[in-house]
């Protein structure tokens, strides 16, 4: 069989490989081709209005010269608003409008309300993050975040005592994610994640502005989206707009869908294999056929060190 391989930005999303096919039976050449076909369409959003940001560098890390290639890391993603395909996103997201964008913080805290887009860019300290991203279908990227803690976001509202939890949800506007139309009936929309609030208030979880110096592109979660970087890709939610803090453990939109594979944690685990594959090694992007880059997966991504002590009672073949 002759082999195509597309080029045309315009072509469905419907013509590409299904994402089960690339991840079960072309494992090693998704990120690959997968990347050389959205290369073009990332390179479009990021004509579109992406700013310089104001930062402090991260001169400490460890992961400079690791740090993966931004097409890579802008063509190469999973926003199932836009579609399944990881080139769906840098095709789609520009149909989705950033500009103005509010998020609100309610719960158990003493001072609900709401931030607005401008607050967000400018009411905080930015600094750069140079953190490991590890994805749950073992591939992986080495990701400069520009941001803020989440930590100083949440102490703004001021959680109450009783609070353990906190929720987040994502923008749901059909008009704008086909994603939503297509793929409604798999997921309940929005999109919800959560974290118990030590986590939340854990100096290195990070609410991501921008990446690599930029505001962030609209298919990598503008203009706010969660970093947490000892944990899965899923668990780093895009384009929030709602934050709530509780007393009780949220819903999360995968572990809904599919509890036995995916867990209200989701520390990167190497002993503990996802039911279809193996969690041990992951292929650090840019990858081919011929480089795959394939590494041993690091426990709790390789910050072990920092963040271990949050789960030392925890049995961690269960709370996965």
């Amino acid at each position: 069989m002759r082999r195509r391989i597309y080029t045309d930005p315009t072509i469905a999303s419907s013509e590409i490989t299904p994402e089960s096919v690339f991840l079960n039976r072309r494992a090693l050449m998704t990120a690959s081709v997968a990347s050389a076909l959205a290369w073009p369409a990332a390179a479009k959003a990021r004509e579109t209005g992406e700013k310089a940001l104001p930062h402090t560098p991260d001169l400490n890390s460890g992961l400079e010269a690791e740090k993966t290639p931004v097409e890579a890391v802008t063509s190469y993603n999973n926003f199932y608003e836009f579609g399944t395909d990881k080139s769906d996103p840098a095709r789609h997201a520009h149909e989705m409008t950033t500009d103005p964008w509010t998020v609100s913080v309610g719960g158990l805290v003493n001072k609900p309300g709401a931030l607005h887009l401008e607050d967000l860019l400018g009411g905080f300290d930015l600094e750069e993050r140079i953190y490991r991203f590890r994805c749950v279908e073992a591939w992986s990227m080495v990701v400069p975040w520009v941001g803020f803690p989440l930590a100083a976001l949440l102490s703004r509202f001021e959680p109450k005592s009783e609070a353990r939890f906190v929720e987040f949800k994502t923008l749901y506007r059909r008009g704008e994610m086909r994603g939503t139309r297509s793929f409604g009936s798999v997921i309940d929309w929005p999109y919800r994640e959560g974290l118990r609030l030590d986590e939340a208030m854990h100096p290195l979880t990070l609410m991501a502005v921008g990446l690599y110096g930029k505001t962030l592109p609209n298919q990598n979660g503008a203009p706010l989206r969660l970093v947490v970087p000892w944990k899965y890709g899923f668990k780093s939610i895009k384009s929030i707009v709602e934050i709530n803090v509780t007393d009780r453990q949220p819903a999360t939109s995968w572990q809904t869908l599919q509890p036995r594979e995916y867990g209200f944690y989701a520390n990167v685990n190497p002993e503990v294999d996802h039911p279809r594959w193996s969690q041990r090694f992951e292929r650090r992007l840019p990858s081919s056929i011929f480089n795959p880059n394939r590494v041993p997966t690091l426990p709790f991504n390789g910050y072990g060190e920092r963040v271990a002590s949050l789960y030392a009672d925890m049995d961690l073949s269960r709370f996965y």
